[in-house]
């Protein structure tokens, strides 16, 4: 072999040798400890039976290159059926798990896509680190052709076990996109490209070199959060309506006789609702009962209204309703139940929507 290409190829090794990572004796560094907590979903669902968090991770190939997976069996159930007392019960895991395990580089949860949007946003709000929570599901069972839970728990893993996922808030992987908990929702009922942050766009990719992100959420979240709930045992009742065309204000009513401690009306436009549900938000109000206006039109912002006085003409002249910012209803509901288990204030409510 001719001098010049023996001293390349050395040249070569040298420069790889340097640029691998080793521990003091010169071993490789072990990969970071992730621990995959499942709750079931579809990601689980094959017929007659649903897989368990060890059986997904020993599905997921290549897994041992990037972490080293712990696997916990929190709930097997799908996500319509998962319960706001099982909501309380993961929180406090995954705060459990933070405070009692520093080796933990983070944790990876999965969901049933359905509600997966809302249970992200819940723990967004509520998780006591900055260390990443990343939430995955999948869109077809495992005995469909182009099942695509393995790939996302994979990916998911992989921004759980990344460095730069901290500080960033509860985020959503599937599809090879990371999206913030607070942004996405499912926006379509079977394609696998499901989810969608709306107008903001992702937080990042995953990509077959590495993670990489693209922006940051300006809005408090987990370790900046105010919610602490190790001492509430049942999060307060909140319930979402509709607004239409003539829409009627008895199911309103309705909602405040059946025991609502607070409402979120999905308003049409930038938040207006009907006259009828306008005097029955206007009695609810008058019983103590915060109300939330938010759109249904996916997406855009419902501002903090002026004062009644200023608002004679709006259809929302309400006094002490609550503007729901930019939150899709289903997440507005959530925040209200959190900001119910500190304040009864309306002015201090509206301050937590303009914060998170």
């Amino acid at each position: 072999m001719p001098y010049l290409t023996r001293r390349c190829i050395s040249l070569a090794l040298f420069v790889l040798l340097l640029a691998s990572p080793t521990t003091t004796n010169g071993a490789q560094p072990p990969p970071p400890t992730v621990r995959l907590i499942s709750t079931g979903g579809t990601i689980s669902n094959r017929p007659g039976s649903r897989l368990t968090a060890e059986q997904l991770v020993a599905a997921v190939p290549m897994l041992s290159r990037y972490v080293s997976a712990e696997t916990e069996q929190f709930a097997n159930v799908s996500s319509s059926s998962l319960t706001l007392a099982q909501w309380l019960g993961l929180v406090r895991r995954i705060n459990h798990l933070f405070t009692t395990r520093p080796d933990l580089a983070g944790i990876v949860v999965t969901s049933g896509t359905d509600t997966l949007e809302e249970i992200a946003y819940f723990l967004h709000l509520t998780v006591r680190s900055d260390r990443p929570v990343v939430i995955a599901g999948s869109m077809r069972p495992p005995q469909a052709v182009g099942y695509d839970g393995s790939a996302n728990l994979l990916q998911a893993f992989r921004v759980a076990a990344e460095p730069s996922s901290r500080g960033r808030g509860v985020l959503v992987v599937l599809n090879n996109e990371i999206n913030s908990a607070r942004d996405v929702t499912k926006a379509h009922a079977r394609t696998l490209g499901a989810f969608s942050a709306r107008g903001y766009g992702l937080l990042g990719i995953i990509g077959a070199d590495r993670v990489v992100y693209r922006r940051r959420i300006e809005r408090r979240h987990t370790l900046d959060s105010e919610f602490d709930l190790d001492q509430i045992e049942t999060l307060p009742r909140v319930d979402v309506l509709l607004s239409y065309q003539d829409a009627a204000g008895d199911l309103v009513n309705a909602a405040v006789a059946a025991g609502a401690d607070g409402l979120v009306i999905a308003g049409t436009g930038a938040g207006s609702i009907s006259h009828a549900q306008r005097d029955a938000v206007q009695d609810a109000l008058q019983h103590g009962i915060p109300v939330v206006i938010t759109t249904r039109t996916g997406e855009g912002r419902v501002a903090p209204f002026p004062s009644l006085e200023n608002a004679s003409n709006h259809a929302l002249a309400v006094p002490l309703r609550i503007a729901g910012e930019d939150l899709a209803p289903v997440k507005a509901r959530i925040l209200l139940m959190l900001a119910l288990t500190v304040t009864s204030s309306t002015e201090e409510i509206q301050r937590m929507f303009s914060d998170y």
